[in-house]
């Protein structure tokens, strides 16, 4: 088995003083933080992906602005690999496929923003192709949505997503849980 952990968008706009802060990105960002450490440490693949809007009227990730940059809570080293994607699913038209190919990654594990959008998308994307996904559940942030006149709070918005991807696209656990297992 050949793991690579993934960091999707975990972006300077995400976070505080950002255009489109998300609830417990800190959080989330410090979780990820972990793992990344861990994978560093033992010498695995990470992949980051960046998101750079390039739809008509998009208001964050736009190129060539410090809120697309990628946190330096998490920003990648030298040797690790960066993805650019402008759309939700990290697959969709990048060479994220192709990388693990040649990389011989058979097993991701995902963390980073949004929950319901991103995450989701590329979670679904990968059990697809047939890879074998978990979700670093507490690694993962999202926002309030409105819905037919009403406000979704985040928590529920990442719950729900959370409990979707659980069956059976992705084992989805804590970071500790994913720091245990890879002693």
């Amino acid at each position: 088995m050949h793991s690579c952990l993934i960091v999707i968008d975990l972006q300077n706009d995400y976070f505080p003083g950002g255009t489109m802060e998300l609830v417990g990105i800190e959080a989330a960002a410090a979780n990820a933080r972990l793992l990344l450490d861990r994978y560093r440490e033992t010498g695995s693949t990470v992949i980051h992906v960046q998101h750079l809007a390039v739809r008509p009227g998009a208001t964050f990730f736009l190129p060539a602005t410090s809120g697309a940059e990628i946190n330096e809570l998490v920003g990648p080293q030298a040797n690790e690999i960066v993805v650019v994607k402008n759309y939700p699913n990290s697959f969709r038209d990048t060479p994220l496929l192709e990388i693990f190919k040649q990389e011989k990654v058979d097993h991701l594990v995902i963390c980073g923003a949004m929950s319901h959008m991103c995450i989701d998308a590329t979670v679904r994307a990968a059990f697809d192709f047939g890879f074998t996904c978990l979700v670093a559940e507490d690694a993962c942030a999202t926002r309030d949505l409105a819905f037919r006149g009403r406000t979704i709070k985040a928590a529920d918005v990442h719950a729900s997503f959370m409990a979707a991807l659980a069956v059976p696209y992705a084992k989805v656990i804590a970071t500790m849980e994913i720091m245990e297992s890879r002693g």
